[in-house]
């Protein structure tokens, strides 16, 4: 059975954020079976791949090394790299069954597009720790599915060394729970992209995420209408590697764009359970 590690909103390969790929399997393994394989990879999400009737529709899974995440960008961008540049499926559009819907990607030249839900942010209150816990204090704070705390400048997030401990306790009105925090701030002058950010998740088992595309389903929103802009450039700051994503608002959807690089091809010697 082949898998595949591929760097994915990368500007080039050892950049963005890795994923493992499984190829698809015909019947889903049992959930401990894919946990532990994604333990193994040590990846922030390894995806799982179910094949349908329909050669352009998949169901797809994703984990981490500690949790099944409800929704994942990086890692459904990789296994659409998989499939149209590894395992050659020629389809203009790829449909995936996912916990979080149905998501689409299409091929936009050497980039791939991603149609995924908008999470709409609503300002909140700064929760109690989560100065003490980041180190700095935020502008602003919003809540979606992750907690966003706004900084003051983009030095701000680049410069932040957050207390992981803490931060996985804090979770104020995130939908999704506690320990997952997004930092973020308008961008200096002269860069190529408008917003920067970067994402603690000690909560489902990553310290700090590389590249997070179900993050920019709530920062997308939240800043296009802050710079009143449909379509803007993101950089998450990850130390050493960093990740770029274009992202689109279209109503209740967003469409992420980004590009993968495959980094490794591998052969598991052992059969799903």
């Amino acid at each position: 059975m082949r898998q595949w590690t591929i760097d994915a909103f990368a500007s080039a390969p050892f950049k963005g954020n890795p994923a493992c790929v499984v190829e698809p399997l015909d019947a889903w393994p049992s959930a401990a079976w894919m946990q532990t394989l994604a333990a193994e990879n040590n990846q922030a999400e390894t995806s799982f791949l179910q094949k349908t009737g329909d050669p352009a529709r998949f169901g797809l899974r994703w984990f981490t090394p500690a949790v099944e995440a409800p929704i994942c960008g990086h890692a459904t961008l990789a296994a659409a790299h998989a499939l149209f540049f590894e395992m050659g499926v020629e389809a203009p559009l790829l449909t995936f069954d996912t916990h979080a819907g149905e998501l689409t990607v299409r091929r936009d030249g050497d980039r791939l597009e991603m149609n995924f839900p908008a999470d709409l942010p609503r300002q909140t209150p700064i929760p109690d720790g989560l100065a003490q816990a980041l180190g700095e204090t935020p502008v602003e704070v919003w809540a979606g599915m992750y907690l966003i705390a706004v900084m003051k400048d983009e030095a701000t997030v680049r410069g932040l060394r957050p207390d992981q401990t803490a931060v996985k306790l804090i979770g104020g009105e995130a939908t999704g729970g506690p320990g997952q925090i997004v930092v973020v701030a308008l961008a200096d002058a002269g860069h190529p992209y408008q917003v920067v950010s970067r994402f603690f998740a000690p909560g489902c088992g990553i310290p700090e995420d590389p590249t997070t595309g179900s993050a920019h389903c709530i920062l997308m929103p939240l800043f296009g209408d802050k710079l009143g802009r449909e379509v803007l450039h993101f950089h998450q700051a990850y130390p050493g590697r960093g990740g770029d994503l274009e992202c689109e608002s279209r109503g209740a959807r967003i469409l992420l764009r980004g590009r993968g690089f495959t980094v490794v091809e591998s052969r598991l010697r052992l059969e799903p359970v």
